[in-house]
């Protein structure tokens, strides 16, 4: 079940991150004060949308009993890790700590940005499918 739960959730993240993400949001959702927080919200809750809806479907085509508070437990993890990693300045900070300044500079980000959002999406899985 976990393998399932893990990549229906990766999925999810993809069709939001990619194809469902507004240029607004894309450019919008790491500005200071409210309309950065507006846009990163929207863009979040798109998330939980669409992994809400994966997880029901896998849950209908699969057989799985998923009990409603762990499954929105697991959907609030995903909206405000997702919402928190993209405003931008915790991968900034990863960055400096882990001394990736040229790498940074160079389109590096974006990639320590998917790998946050992937392993906060491991932590759901794994929470949903204990």
């Amino acid at each position: 079940m976990l393998g399932d739960i893990a990549f229906l959730l990766y999925v999810g993240h993809l069709i939001a991150d990619f194809p469902l993400q507004t240029d607004h949001q894309a450019g919008h959702k790491a500005l200071p004060g409210v309309a950065g927080w507006r846009a990163n919200i929207s863009h979040a809750a798109t998330h939980v949308a669409v992994c809400a809806t994966l997880l029901v479907l896998g849950a209908a085509v699969l057989g799985w009993s998923l009990p409603a508070l762990p499954a929105l437990t697991a959907l609030l993890w995903i909206g405000v890790t997702h919402a928190v990693i993209d405003r931008r300045w915790p991968v900034a900070a990863w960055m400096r700590l882990a001394r990736q300044s040229t790498w940074a500079a160079n389109g590096g980000a974006a990639h320590v940005d998917q790998t946050a959002h992937i392993a906060a999406l491991l932590v759901a899985a794994l929470f949903l499918a204990a």
